[in-house]
């Protein structure tokens, strides 16, 4: 059986719960596509994979699905492919499609989900999407920023009101500040101040670019999913 090593470790009980568990992962790409893979290897039987973007070359340096032979193609059904080579009789539906605040509530309501993994980078459908789970009852884990920043040692898991050095969090904080005292919401964040040198504005006034690297966004995604299959 290919999950004999995992059930050494983790037991027969909690395995069987892992292999029975619908897990949702909205982002698919340096953090999001590693705990997809990662999730998908610890037995997790179903998983929905949501994400609107496309192979680029520059996703090379550190995401999952970005090979020279997959770009252009969607990210999506590319991460789904390779999770359906790793485990054949699994359920791994993927989702091409942009989230936010109109099609959320459809998503969560009609998935069914036991975990919900967020991963994606624009603000907005960010906190859409974890309000949405708040209000449903449903099991969250949420990747902050990780770009600009490389030192391991430096990485949390954490509740998001309590996070520290994290541009991303604190713009969510905000985002979220009526719903403080009401929900926690654990998240996967960097106590690394970022890297000014790995920061260049961008000359058209629109996001900046951000340096990454590929062990560092992996570690983020490989903190996501340690978090949802200890807590399943």
């Amino acid at each position: 059986m290919w999950l004999q090593r995992t059930e050494l470790f983790i037991g027969s009980e909690r395995l069987a719960r892992i292999k029975s568990a619908r897990v949702l992962v909205v982002g698919l790409g340096g953090v999001g596509s590693w705990a997809a893979e990662m999730i998908a290897r610890s037995g997790v039987g179903s998983m929905t994979l949501v994400d609107a973007d496309t192979v680029d070359v520059t996703n090379l340096n550190r995401q999952m699905p970005a090979l020279v032979s997959t770009i252009g193609r969607a990210k999506c059904e590319v991460v789904a492919e390779r999770l359906r080579e790793i485990n054949p009789a699994g359920s791994f539906v993927s989702l091409n499609m942009f989230v936010d605040a109109d099609n959320i509530p459809r998503l969560l309501d009609e998935g069914n989900f036991d975990f919900v993994v967020d991963a994606i980078d624009s603000l907005p459908q960010k906190a859409a999407l974890i309000k949405a789970c708040w209000e449903r009852g449903l099991r969250i884990v949420s990747s902050l920023g990780a770009g600009a920043k490389g030192d391991l040692s430096c990485i949390r898991v954490g509740d998001l009101w309590r996070s520290e050095h994290c541009v991303l969090g604190k713009n969510l904080r905000r985002l979220l500040r009526d719903c403080r005292g009401k929900y926690k919401l654990p998240v996967v964040y960097s106590v690394e101040d970022a890297r000014k040198q790995a920061v260049r504005p961008s000359p058209d006034g629109g996001k900046p670019l951000i340096g990454t690297v590929a062990y560092y966004t992996t570690t983020f995604g490989c903190y996501l999913a340690a978090y949802v299959i200890e807590n399943l």
